[in-house]
């Protein structure tokens, strides 16, 4: 390639000289559709030069997870050759997804050059990566070393290895031949067997809270919760009739009497069965709206709701909700042999719509069960110890409890669980000093 074969650009992107055509059988010149793409590097990283890769390793990489949105590998020689990293770094790529033509890239790309400011590069699912530098010679030192990473995680994947972790340890049960002098049988639960999670493995057992931890809160409070007091008239007109809303309203009406007799605010009483069918459902509607407005978890409230949010979520009108790094890390530990159950305030029936039905697909398959408070207050010791019981392992100290609230932390780690608070965006504060340890997403566990 020659100057004079290249297009000039300004600043801004607009077209400052093209090359001229060249005689037939060479097509007409045309400007290379990332030009918008590199026009991105050039305005938000200051870079000099741009290279955009289709080599297969880039490509590959992006598929041995396809709900994966972000690559990572640690501990490697080659990630010294990328700009603001050392051997111990954690070197974090970005994947967006692929669309038919690459200027429609163009937004994506820019999304997640902002959220990644440490980033040099940009990983497209199924189609390959843009690497920057600030020079053409930067640019492909660091698009050789990107490549041979990815060669490395694939070729480590093959073996049953984790690229992700310091220790590149096994990702699910393996044997490595050694022929005729004899053979190494290695697996993921040898390597765990009679070992702590404090040891730096992984633990036996996790289990998850919702709100705050797997979900955005705002999920729960702006889409939830809403929908169930806007739907609670419509439920029960359509299914008055039923077994299961008559058990539902049988439940409402004891819980009522009891708030009555406490003098609990927005209690209104619920006529007799003989009286009108209008008039009962008015009735429970008005108690059903005060309970939510007070954030009240009650059995009688939870099981209305978790069949109010059946009926949305089987009509596609409600789709559950889980933060981008959940799917991947549910899948992981799913393959290492580690069983995972969920720990909510929210029915059992609840749980199972929200990850049944998620913006991720349905990710129960990576569940091993649900609790909720039938087992006890999330914030009492003695749930816990329930829980453990339940699980069958020989110590707590083999289940590690993940929240975002201090108070269930406190009592998970006095029945000996260990305990990590998870920090998520909308989530409340937590004391200074509280001592336990934090993580931002789920990739850190």
């Amino acid at each position: 390639m020659e100057p004079e074969d290249m297009y000039v650009l300004s600043g801004n992107g607009t077209m400052l000289s093209s090359p001229s055509p060249k005689p037939y059988p060479h097509k007409p010149p045309k400007c290379s559709d990332c030009a918008p793409l590199f026009m991105k590097a050039y305005e938000k990283r200051d870079a000099g030069a741009v290279i955009h890769s289709h080599g297969i390793e880039s490509c590959l990489v992006t598929m041995i997870n396809p709900m994966s949105k972000e690559f990572r590998i640690t501990h490697m020689e080659m990630i010294k050759g990328i700009k603001g990293h050392g051997y111990y770094d954690e070197l974090v790529v970005p994947i967006i997804e692929n669309t038919a033509y690459e200027n429609e890239l163009t937004d994506s790309l820019a999304k997640a050059i902002d959220a990644y400011p440490k980033a040099t590069a940009v990983l497209v699912r199924n189609h390959g990566i843009y690497v920057w530098g600030d020079s053409w010679i930067n640019a492909k030192t660091q698009a050789e070393c990107y490549h041979y990473l990815f060669d490395a995680a694939i070729k480590l994947h093959q073996l049953g290895l984790d690229w992700s972790t310091p220790n590149h340890g096994p990702t699910r049960n393996f044997k490595l031949g050694l022929g005729s002098n004899g053979n190494v049988n290695t697996s993921a639960k040898a390597v765990t067997e009679g070992s702590d999670y404090g040891s730096g493995l992984f633990p036996r057992c996790i289990v998850l809270d919702i709100e705050g931890t797997t979900t955005p809160i705002s999920f729960v409070s702006e889409v939830l919760f809403p929908y169930a007091r806007d739907n609670v008239g419509k439920h029960l007109s359509v299914t008055y009739d039923t077994a299961e809303t008559q058990d539902d309203i049988k439940l409402l009406r004891s819980q009522v009497e009891d708030d009555l007799k406490q003098g609990v605010a927005g209690a209104v009483p619920i006529p007799p069965g003989d009286a009108g069918k209008e008039e009962v459902i008015a009735a429970l509607v008005a108690n059903v709206d005060a309970m939510i407005k007070a954030d009240r978890k009650i059995t009688a409230l939870k099981q209305l709701q978790g069949h109010i949010w059946r009926t949305g979520f089987e009509s596609n009108e409600l789709e559950g909700e889980v933060f981008d790094d959940v799917p991947e890390a549910l899948e992981k530990w799913h393959s290492l042999g580690t069983k995972v159950y969920i720990y909510s305030s929210g029915s059992r029936l609840a749980q199972r719509l929200i990850f049944g039905n998620s913006n991720y697909g349905d990710l129960r398959k990576y569940l091993s069960g649900f609790f909720d408070t039938a087992v006890g207050n999330k914030r009492e010791t003695p749930s816990y110890v329930e829980i453990t019981n339940s699980l069958g392992v020989d110590k707590p100290s083999e289940i590690l409890f993940v929240t975002d609230v201090y108070q269930e932390a406190t009592a998970a780690k006095a029945a000996g669980l260990e305990v990590v608070i998870s920090i998520r965006p909308g989530n409340g504060p937590l004391p200074e000093n509280h001592g336990f340890k934090t993580i931002n997403s789920f990739a850190e566990i």
